[in-house]
């Protein structure tokens, strides 16, 4: 699916900022590589970037954040704003409510 929008502003809920400070500075650094992605035009494929299945309102997606897909980031997506939900591994992200 191609979605044609342009993310230009990225907040942070406090649940992500605790999840991230727990990461390692290793996954951290992939995190914050991924965040860049995200505000390119169109995404890199590479971060497969979709809709989590299940959420209607809000409109909730995910990327891949690590090369070897273990974490993924979940957010929040109003027009051109993506609100960071949830870092976390691929596992628990997919089982979000």
């Amino acid at each position: 699916m191609v979605y044609s929008f342009q993310i230009i502003e990225i907040l942070a809920t406090d649940r992500f900022k605790r999840e991230y400070k727990k990461l390692s500075p290793d996954i951290q650094s992939h995190v914050d590589s991924a965040l860049a992605d995200l505000l390119k035009n169109p995404i890199p494929k590479s971060r497969r970037f979709e809709k989590l299945k299940g959420f209607h309102n809000p409109c909730i997606y995910t990327i891949h954040a690590t090369p070897n897909h273990s974490h993924k980031i979940s957010f929040e997506l109003k027009g051109s704003r993506a609100t960071l939900r949830h870092i976390s591994t691929h596992k628990l992200i997919d089982r979000e409510p």
